[in-house]
């Protein structure tokens, strides 16, 4: 057959190139989705809300895309070795802390603070997006931002 089913991926060659500021968002993604990751695993801990750690599971597969995209790309990536809660950027590591010191407050508390999140995500895919030459990021984003409006429809947003 010869043909792709999807798998290994991971082997492809990058199909356009990106810039210096473009490779910066990509690592930028990579430890917004570990901090959606790492915040929801506390919450679904704290609240035994099956909503947060079914969409956990969907921020790693996130994670693995984003991963997936640096390695082809050549961008260090910032969430590699990291333990849950653990990250590179201090603001990063600051904001996990906020997050999750809120979200434990209550469910109401933390189905908010995945509102937040997901929010901040689509904006940021938003802004990532413009100017991107890459259909193989732009397809990543596209799809991380579709993921990101069902998150914020779960959450009640």
């Amino acid at each position: 057959m010869g043909m792709s089913n999807g798998t290994g991926t991971g082997t492809l060659p990058a199909s356009s190139t990106l810039t210096a500021q473009q490779k910066t968002t990509l690592a930028a993604m990579a430890e917004e989705e570990k901090l959606a990751h790492d915040v929801y695993l506390a919450l679904a801990a704290d609240t035994s809300d099956v909503r947060f750690s079914r969409i956990a599971t969907a921020e790693q597969r996130h994670l693995n895309a984003v991963r997936t995209l640096m390695l082809r790309y050549g961008v260090t990536d910032p969430t590699a070795g990291k333990a849950a809660g653990e990250f590179t950027s201090s603001s990063v590591a600051q904001q996990y802390s906020e997050l999750v010191a809120q979200g434990t407050k209550s469910l109401v508390a933390a189905l908010e603070v995945g509102r937040g999140i997901e929010q901040a995500d689509l904006a940021d895919l938003r802004a990532a997006t413009k100017n991107l030459t890459a259909p193989d990021v732009t397809a990543v984003y596209t799809h991380l931002s579709e993921a990101s409006a069902r998150h914020l429809r779960v959450f009640g947003g």
